[in-house]
């Protein structure tokens, strides 16, 4: 994806860099101090922010040094826990849209002359500041966010007469049930859509949890309790949106169901689709290149999330944001800085990184009260997002982004994205993954599965 740059007025105004404390007073007396920053992820490389950085260390001359350090996927949240209890961690590092409550005793808020909910709600999409808003204070800011798209098997919908994707459920139902073909001893030999169960579909949680939050589920009260398995009062009628919603997405794998396309036998859902058996699936906007990797000929195409008639229009969030580490032992390799210095000066760094700038940045530094000032022109958030093609989380960008022909659907849909805190979030995944089994299995009516999950959800908050 390319991106052509708009000529920005950047407005973000960062003062007093440099400064004893960075609290901006010019004093002749005050002590200079240098830093270096560290920042710690797993998905994007240190290519990614060498221009950025570059660029801040120019305007700046209060940073020695930022450094990106990637780290294993698989071992990043508990590298990044071991290191925060030893006082070792980095200054700033990635946290997943899920995590704040697990990591809010972690985490120093932004300082509100740097970014401030006004700042946070005017730049990024709603569901920003659901996740990372909480009492008025910032906690982290992102630089992409993806939301789940619907990938389709373009020769598949051509071969059935099939002229456009689904864009309600129950169309999507009807367009499932002709493409799925079972043959005479009651075996799926090509699925319509991978819905119904839990661990041979990729984010197969994430898939419920758009169900829910689209057909209403109040995943928890404002007191942080679970009431997803509560029944609600929509439109003068006691229903249970959570059951509702749980019923829908498992009858996909239940047999005899007329939603019948998937079961526990098939194929995981990602390869089956590579491989031309499935016709559509459910997924975020990274795993364009893997299917482009596994299978270059494949003619497919990604469309909106199906909604449900007569609800609100809603799509669910899975992305990662930046944030501050509270407290750092060592402050490597810097002079004279203090941790308030510290997390100060990473505040201003993803103050610069990610929100919209709104007039040249101009920073005064400590040595004989000089400034200098960025090209006006400059955006690292869209410098970054030409670089990685992901869906951007500001809006401004967005709206640049919205009309690309890989990444248009997943852009537009961050708009209507949504989320809800989870006291620990992989907990509550795997009781939602169980959920579906015991299901699927037989061993728990929809009711009683859901019921049991909201308990166990429930005791993780407690």
């Amino acid at each position: 994806m390319k991106i052509r740059y708009k000529a920005i007025l950047i407005t973000a105004f960062i003062s007093g860099l440099a400064v004893l404390s960075g609290c901006g007073c010019k004093d002749k007396n005050t002590v200079q101090y240098k830093i270096n920053l560290e920042i710690w992820g797993f998905d994007d490389t240190s290519d990614t922010f060498n221009e950025i950085i570059g660029t801040y260390k120019k305007i700046n001359p209060n940073i020695t040094n930022i450094e990106y350090k990637k780290l294993a996927a698989d071992s990043y949240r508990k590298e990044l826990i071991d290191a925060m209890a030893a006082g070792q961690g980095p200054d700033i590092f990635v946290i997943h849209n899920t995590w704040l409550t697990g990591f809010s005793d972690k985490i120093a808020t932004a300082p509100k002359e740097i970014i401030n909910e006004q700042k946070l709600r005017k730049d990024f999409v709603d569901v920003v500041a659901d996740d990372f808003l909480d009492q008025g204070q910032v906690w982290a800011v992102p630089l992409s966010v993806d939301s789940l798209g619907l990938y389709y098997n373009k020769d598949l919908f051509n071969a059935a007469s099939i002229t456009s994707p689904p864009k309600n459920w129950d169309d999507f139902v009807a367009d499932a049930g002709i493409l799925t073909k079972i043959d005479n001893v009651g075996e799926i030999s090509r699925s319509g859509a991978s819905l119904g169960t839990a661990y041979n579909i990729n984010r197969s949680t994430d898939i419920l949890n758009l169900m829910m939050l689209q057909n209403g589920t109040k995943m928890t009260e404002k007191d942080g309790s679970v009431s997803f398995d509560q029944a609600q009062i929509i439109d003068g009628k006691t229903v249970s949106p959570g059951e509702n919603a749980l019923s829908f997405y498992t009858d996909f794998a239940r047999a005899g169901s007329s939603k019948y396309t998937w079961n526990r036998n098939m194929h995981y859902s990602i390869d089956a689709f590579s491989e031309g058996n499935l016709a559509m699936m459910f997924n975020y906007s990274w795993h364009i290149k893997t299917i482009e990797n596994k299978s270059p000929k494949l003619n497919f195409a990604i469309a909106p999330i199906p909604q449900f008639t007569g609800s609100a229009p809603a799509n669910y969030a899975n992305y990662w944001a930046y944030g501050v580490a509270k407290n750092k032992a060592n402050i490597k390799n810097s002079v004279n800085a203090t941790n308030d210095n510290r997390v100060r000066e990473a505040w201003k760094f993803l103050a610069f990184l990610a929100a919209k700038p709104e007039a040249p940045i101009q920073i005064q530094t400590s040595v004989a009260g000089t400034t200098r000032t960025t090209n006006s022109n400059y955006d690292p958030a869209l410098v970054y997002a030409n670089k990685t093609g992901k869906p951007a989380a500001r809006r401004d960008i967005i709206e640049i982004q919205k009309a690309d022909s890989k990444i248009g659907v997943f852009v537009n849909d961050n708009l209507i994205a949504k989320s809800w805190k989870q006291a620990d979030s992989d907990a509550v995944e795997l009781t939602f993954s169980e959920m579906i089994d015991q299901i699927n299995r037989g061993q728990f009516t929809v009711r009683e599965a859901l019921q049991t999950a909201a308990k166990r959800v429930g005791q993780m908050a407690k």
